[in-house]
């Protein structure tokens, strides 16, 4: 009993350094970061354009707020959809094939997802610095992500769920729709989010593929809000302006830091939100 009981002290205190050994960092680099930016904190930071060290990050939040929805589209659907098809509908070579090239695709370097967006769609089909570009490379990017998550979180799924749902006289669609994925709905999300936190932080796609702009996307409606104009979004401020000179341009690179922890934050605690409502509504239906 001794020995026992000292083995699970043992245990619980690897445990709280192994916290302790994630958390601090993770404390110590949020701090630093509030503390860099806070010159810079201000309602003007969200009101304004950057159009200067002392202005705002308004056109980088706005581009960086339509490049994810843009990313939960494009990436979403798609990826989601060939998750449903590599864990319910494929068997044999097509479905390791298709496996492994997304494997090779989640390990292809950002920047060379980037440079083959500039080359294919920036030039190749004279869309320019666009917004569509951008959501493009984006996509390509994260989209193994989302199909990973769904095909594990619909394996997942109790074989008996579609033993009873063919019991039933249900067709294999109408069981994937409304049986398997309600029920593999947190796994889904928590991949989506997974995607959207990697959108967001980055840069190299978004150099070749989307450029910089100082001004709103929303403002160029023109005809060509999704080609032949290069857009704002926050991971550019914080490339750019900390290489500046002066501690003004610092502060703001910081402060758009700052911005897009807060974004993220906000994309986790949605989705927990979203995925623990759907853990109860399978709760209520295994009842």
């Amino acid at each position: 009993m001794r020995r026992r009981g000292f083995t699970d002290k043992l245990f619980w205190a690897v445990c709280i350094i192994a916290f302790c050994l994630i958390a601090a960092p993770t404390i110590s680099v949020i701090v630093s970061i509030v503390h860099q930016a806070w010159p810079a904190l201000g309602w003007h930071l969200l009101s304004t354009d950057d159009t200067s060290a002392t202005g705002g990050v308004k056109n980088a939040i706005e581009g960086t707020l339509v490049l994810l929805l843009g990313v939960l589209i494009v990436a979403g659907i798609i990826g989601v959809s060939a998750g449903i098809w590599l864990a319910e509908y494929s068997s044999g070579r097509v479905g390791r094939v298709l496996r492994f090239m997304s494997e090779v695709l989640a390990g292809i370097p950002s920047i060379v997802i980037g440079y083959i967006g500039y080359v294919a769609l920036v030039n190749g089909l004279h869309w320019h610095y666009s917004l569509l570009a951008a959501v493009l490379a984006l996509s390509t990017l994260v989209m193994p992500y989302i199909v990973k998550t769904t095909e594990v979180a619909l394996r997942q799924v109790p074989t008996t769920l579609r033993e009873a749902s063919a019991g039933l006289g249900l067709t294999r669609t109408r069981t994937v729709m409304r049986i398997l994925m309600p029920t593999a709905a947190p796994g889904i999300i928590s991949g989506l989010i997974i995607a959207l936190a990697i959108s967001t932080g980055e840069t190299a796609p978004l150099l070749f593929t989307a450029n910089w702009s100082q001004s709103a996307p929303y403002l160029h409606f023109n005809g060509g809000l999704f080609v032949h104009h290069p857009l704002g979004y926050l991971t550019y401020v914080t490339f750019n302006d900390i290489s500046q000179p002066g501690t003004a341009y610092h502060a703001q690179a910081a402060a758009a830091a700052v911005v897009t922890l807060v974004i993220l934050g906000i994309l986790i605690l949605a989705g927990r939100l979203v995925a623990g409502n759907f853990r109860k509504k399978t709760a209520r239906m295994a009842l």
